[in-house]
């Protein structure tokens, strides 16, 4: 008997159980980061923060933001019109606040934290560190790491 040769298989093509899952995974990171009591309240809030952040990162950044991220996810990103004025990190927690029902800034600071915190591991380092020197000082909080740029 001729010995087995290993062929190995073909990659294997995302399908949309498979992005479901990944969604689910973000989700479910969200929900642990924030310790939000359901799934669909950790849902409603990655939602409303990824539709905040998609329409501040712009560029190559962008493009690279929604590749990096579940399609679910990638949709709300992409389909955010580019923001006409940078705003700060304070404001963009304010901006946050304004789209969800009952927000104080302080609850709305822990949603947004509570999204961008799970990224890095999802998108990577590098890209982080893109989108932050596209971004006015202070997101780096947000997205839970130290901010080490100089005050102004």
């Amino acid at each position: 008997m001729a010995p087995k040769t290993l062929i190995p298989s073909p990659p294997r093509h995302r399908g949309p159980r498979d992005d479901d899952s990944a969604w689910t995974r973000l989700v479910d990171a969200v929900r642990d980061s924030g310790q939000y009591p359901t799934r669909p309240e950790a849902e409603r809030i990655t939602r409303i923060v990824l539709s905040a952040l998609g329409g501040h990162v712009v560029g190559d950044e962008r493009v690279d933001l929604a590749r990096a991220l579940p399609e679910e996810a990638a949709r709300v990103v992409a389909s955010q019109i580019p923001a006409t004025r940078r705003l700060t990190a304070a404001e963009f927690v304010d901006s946050v606040a304004a789209r969800v029902e009952g927000a104080t800034p302080a609850t709305a600071r822990w949603d947004v934290s509570s999204v961008l915190s799970v990224l890095p591991p999802l998108i990577g380092d590098d890209l982080v560190t893109r989108i932050l020197a596209q971004l006015p000082p202070g997101y780096a909080l947000l997205f839970g790491r130290a901010d080490l740029s100089p005050a102004s």
